[in-house]
């Protein structure tokens, strides 16, 4: 039976959901100020229709509305119309971060080009030193508070201040959905670029990378006020993150290397040296997990945060290691597999709390731990973390008829978690952290039926 079919009460009522989400897409096109992000808008719509959870399509219809909303025109050195973080952020017109690559990964399936146009644009901010932008604002229409503003509408971020390159991963996923590899060519020399910044400004001579959230700040890993760094080292120290993304940098930059014909050893050698470090250096046996390199042997400054899963997401781990932070820690319900799964700190931890990236659930977090589950073979742990997030989501949606900056992980409101006193509560309709495309689309990968 189709799902156009069904007389489940259920159904039914998702299909009046349906019915009055596509009405309100056409109620609020005015609110969609650009034709790409009319063509977004309705590309996803009709994503929104290949086969899912029945109760999944209003909030992802709803979605591809926000979507279409984010998109801006041009401006400054943005040669093409740019995606924002969402209308309902907080700091208002802002481009870029980990939330750019959310977004792309969202889209990609729906517009190729929309994504292509994004890397551009992302890229085109390069310095000369090679730092990317991470957020980059526009004080008309923005936050009043932000640092960086000034009084006109070109984009403006802070100089000094990286972020994590999960930008590799548009790329991949841009030229698997296109089958070109023209762009790999610019991509790799700001990928380049990128790691000299890098190697410049966050290395240590003991191996590994590090983030300024570990020195004074400000905060760059894109985990503000993270438990990791409530007791920060004396001196600048390996991170498990930031280690972790520049290995993805050196991985990429070998892979787009030996695809463009290109001498790659050197990268090569970079990332294995990387790995070894993170495997050897910020592996616990005892527990199974990554941690910084300050804590991983202090037990009693450890905390089971869900950053010591990305060594697993970009590949860096064993396979053993992998399994154990896989079945030990994320699909454990005391620890990251919360009914909203993932909790951004483990929930038998004592600096657990309903604060931002402190415990709540970002689905984007879930996103990433599933692709590192696939990337190990555990379909079946990506499918479980993915499905369980997704129909919480849904429920969620159903209840407020929005989607929001992060989620409680206990399914609770959300509007009882804390964020920063400036606004402290999740944002609505938030775009950079729900890919919930991406999300689906994986699930149906992993053998996910509706």
């Amino acid at each position: 039976m189709s799902w156009g079919e069904t007389t489940r009460p259920g159904a039914r009522r998702a299909r009046e959901w349906v019915a009055a989400l596509i009405g309100l897409a056409a109620a609020n096109a005015a609110e969609i100020t650009t034709q790409e992000g009319t063509a977004l808008r309705d590309a996803l719509v009709r994503e929104a229709s290949r086969p899912a959870k029945t109760v999944w399509r209003p909030a992802l219809l709803y979605l591809a509305e926000l979507h279409g909303q984010s998109v801006l025109p041009a401006t400054g050195f943005f040669k093409y119309p740019y995606e924002s973080l969402g209308p309902g952020y907080m700091g208002g017109r802002v481009f870029g971060h980990w939330d750019l690559t959310h977004e792309r990964l969202d889209t990609v399936r729906a517009s190729p080009a929309h994504v292509r146009n994004q890397i551009r644009n992302e890229l085109a901010g390069q310095q000369a030193d090679g730092m990317i932008p991470g957020l980059v604002s526009f004080n008309v229409t923005g936050h009043p508070g932000l640092v960086e503003a000034n009084a006109t509408r070109q984009p403006t971020w802070k100089p000094f201040k990286g972020f994590p390159p999960l930008w590799v991963f548009a790329v991949d996923a841009y030229v698997l959905q296109t089958s070109d590899p023209a762009i790999l060519a610019e991509c790799l020399e700001a990928a380049r670029k990128q790691i000299g910044w890098f190697e410049a400004k966050r290395s240590l001579p003991g191996g590994g990378f590090y983030y300024l959230d570990a020195t004074t700040g400000p905060w760059e890993s894109g985990v503000d006020e993270g438990v990791r760094f409530d007791e920060r080292p004396a001196s600048a120290a390996a991170c498990v993150d930031a280690s972790a993304h520049v290995f993805l940098l050196y991985d990429h930059a070998a892979r787009w290397s030996r695809k463009l014909q290109q001498p790659a050893a050197e990268w090569e050698a970079k990332a294995n040296a990387l790995r070894d470090f993170i495997r050897a250096e910020l592996w616990d046996a005892a527990t199974g997990f990554f941690y910084d390199h300050w804590t991983v042997r202090r037990p009693a400054r450890r905390h089971l945060a869900f950053e010591g899963m990305w060594p697993v997401v970009v590949g860096a781990a064993t396979p053993e290691q992998a399994q154990r932070v896989i079945d030990e820690h994320l699909l454990n319900p005391q620890e990251f597999f919360t009914p909203h799964p993932i909790a951004t700190v483990a929930r038998s931890d004592p600096k657990f709390e309903l604060r931002m990236w402190r415990g709540p659930a970002w689905n984007c977090m879930t996103y990433w731990a599933a692709r590192g589950c696939v990337r190990y073979d555990r379909g079946d742990a990506a499918r479980q973390l993915l499905e369980q997030a997704l129909d919480a989501t849904a429920a969620e949606f159903a209840r407020s008829r929005t989607l929001w900056e992060f989620y409680h992980p206990m399914r609770g409101e959300p509007t009882v978690l804390h964020r920063k006193p400036a606004q402290n509560m999740p944002c609505r309709d938030y775009v950079g952290h729900n890919p919930l495309f991406a999300m689906t689309d994986l699930w149906r990968q992993t053998g996910g039926q509706p």
